[in-house]
């Protein structure tokens, strides 16, 4: 099983998208999973990793649940 880290940028108010992106990976792949983490962070921070290698990073893509939960899947 893989545990997925979400790192968001509190004083940015990143929590909303976290818990959203959160969700959609329990609702897609809960039992496939160990645990999906929010984990604190700040400068703008907005990441997904799974098994400690960063999938998806605000700074580079565009902020999409779907397309975040498909890399998701291509990394289990």
């Amino acid at each position: 099983m893989t545990t997925v880290e979400i790192e968001y940028c509190v004083p940015c108010g990143f929590l909303d998208r976290a818990e959203e992106i959160q969700h959609a990976l329990l609702q897609q792949f809960g039992e496939r999973l160990d645990r999906v983490a929010l984990v604190t962070g700040d400068h703008g921070v907005l990441t997904v990793a799974v098994g400690g290698e960063t999938v998806w990073d605000k700074e580079d893509d565009e902020y999409d649940v779907d397309a975040i939960t498909r890399r998701v899947r291509e990394t289990l």
